[in-house]
């Protein structure tokens, strides 16, 4: 009868167009959990969507004058289901891509994710039931409109009204905002991720640091900070190995330079030869940015100093490290809109003695005690496997 429906970015339905003359069409939208009527029109043609965009179990029901003519309830088993990730950003999709492959085992669906080409190769062997397309693939398949469902990842700022996601990401967390978005189990969940040469980089023992940030709040900005750590790991034997895109970073008066006595291993490398780095590292001490998410993915004990964050902005960890005398987790604060263009961004203190006091306050001595624990969970670990592997045959 030429009427339209598909679950691209909410519940859609198109009902033709008909003369007043002829009988209306009566639309309803429900949600088959809570049991509400999301819903109902009458009419003589309309384009109707639901207000929600994350997922749903959406009923549709559609009426021609008084007799029913579709009743369908929401099951992608089998059906062609697009999650779109945003590009430009490394920590946010290795945060939320585990997600995905768990609406895909939930609902037995045939998933395609779309995400930036720079990072497809770190997930694409690793989840091999997946199918990867990158934004310009997306656009030229035209996959929003031919697939069943269609859902957004993203940290929707100003979804005051709940379109995007069901609850605010910076009260749940910025990994945990996907398990909502999609209606899967949000608890922490790593990301798998594929590397080719998984062989070890260097001989001796090395440790990797990334210092840099895409705004001022984000960095550790400590004036010693990074150097304490540094001298202390070498001097417990330790290489220290940076591996940030960038050498020197900044913007105005703010600059974050590679660490004297670390190892430049900075550069605009594969993602891959960063993660293998990690893999084979003792430990990785780095901010809450992508690369702490890259660490965590390859099992790596993560050190992740943040005071702009609250702690369950990011994955668990023990070696979680900030200092509660400051002021903290502005980020984490839903009256405090985050200025993306602002790099000097400090909602409560900007242009005060205080600005960025939050990991200011953060010592080199606070941040090496949490990386001796670190290490010694590192030994601990290799000591166990040592001793659980078979002995050599002689």
């Amino acid at each position: 009868m030429g009427i339209r429906y598909d679950f691209n970015q909410g519940a859609r339905v198109v009902l033709p167009q008909r003369a007043e003359s002829e009988a209306g069409w009566r639309v309803r939208l429900r949600d088959l959990d809570t049991g509400n009527i999301l819903f109902e029109s009458e009419n003589h043609g309309a384009f109707v969507t639901s207000s929600k965009r994350f997922y749903v179990r959406f009923k549709v029901e559609v009426w021609d004058g008084e007799t029913p003519i579709l009743d369908h309830d929401y099951d992608c088993k089998d059906r062609e289901v697009l999650v779109q990730f945003p590009i430009g950003t490394l920590g946010d999709i290795l945060a939320w891509f585990p997600y995905a492959e768990k609406f895909r085992l939930a609902h037995g669906c045939r998933l395609t994710c779309a995400l930036s080409d720079l990072i497809i190769p770190l997930l694409q062997d690793a989840y091999p039931e997946i199918a990867f397309v990158t934004h310009e693939e997306m656009i030229e398949r035209k996959l929003v409109d031919s697939v069943y469902a269609t859902y957004s990842m993203g940290l929707f700022f100003d979804d005051k009204d709940c379109v995007w996601q069901p609850t605010d990401f910076r009260q749940v967390g910025l990994h945990h905002t996907a398990g909502y978005i999609l209606g899967v189990d949000p608890a922490d969940t790593p990301p798998h991720i594929a590397i080719d040469d998984d062989s070890r980089p260097i001989p001796e023992p090395y440790v990797c640091i990334a210092v840099q940030s895409s705004s001022g709040c984000k960095m550790w900005n400590n004036p010693t900070g990074w150097h304490e750590v540094v001298a202390h790991l070498k001097g417990k034997g330790y290489r220290v190995i940076c591996i940030d895109q960038k050498p020197v970073h900044g913007s105005g008066l703010l600059y974050t330079h590679i660490p004297h006595g670390s190892e430049d291993e900075t550069g605009d490398r594969p993602l891959a030869e960063r993660a293998r780095w990690l893999q084979h590292a003792d430990a990785f001490v780095g901010l809450s940015s992508g690369l702490a998410w890259l660490a965590w993915g390859v099992g790596t004990p993560t050190v992740l100093i943040s005071g702009f964050t609250h702690p369950t902005n990011e994955f668990a960890t023990p070696y979680r490290v900030i200092n509660w005398h400051a002021c903290n987790s502005c980020w984490n604060d839903p009256k405090e809109r985050f200025a993306h263009t602002d790099f000097m961004w400090c909602p409560r203190h900007q242009n005060t003695p205080r600005q960025f006091e939050c990991t200011k306050l953060i010592t080199g001595h606070h941040v090496n005690g949490v990386v001796d624990r670190a290490l010694g969970a590192a030994k601990a670990s290799s000591s166990v496997t040592r001793t659980e592997s078979p002995s050599p045959k002689t």
